[in-house]
């Protein structure tokens, strides 16, 4: 398994995809994963890692390990976290803010749920 594969992997993870997602939308081969993590192929065709690069908001030194990446960029869900009150989730699911909390917990509990199973999902098809 390739350093390259490990980034790519702790990319991917942030943002929440799959290898196979990323390389579907960046455009290049799936197998271009497979082989990193099988040790078949251990770098990429510069155009490759700058698409890559480009998808990540990364650069590609930082893909490559050659720099490390000066400031992290939140994850979506990070952001999401930072910007987004308890009272905008409650107006965003019941059009009220005035839900009782034992109804907001449970919601939030179900979140949880349905993104630990997306994880496994994911974890199972790589």
């Amino acid at each position: 398994m390739s350093d390259l594969y490990n980034v790519l992997l702790e990319l991917c993870t942030a943002r929440n995809i799959t290898g196979y997602r990323m390389c579907k939308d960046v455009g290049i081969q799936p197998s271009i994963m497979t082989d990193l993590k099988m040790g078949r192929r251990s770098g990429l065709k510069a155009e490759t890692a700058q698409k890559i690069a480009d998808y990540f908001d990364v650069s590609v030194g930082y893909l490559l390990g050659a720099v490390e990446q000066k400031e992290k960029t939140p994850t979506p869900t990070e952001r999401d976290e930072r910007e987004i009150s308890d009272d905008d989730i409650k107006f965003a699911l019941f059009g009220d803010k005035t839900i009782d909390d034992e109804t907001y917990e449970s919601v939030k509990n179900f979140a949880r749920f349905a993104a630990e199973q997306k994880r496994k999902r994911q974890e199972s098809e790589q």
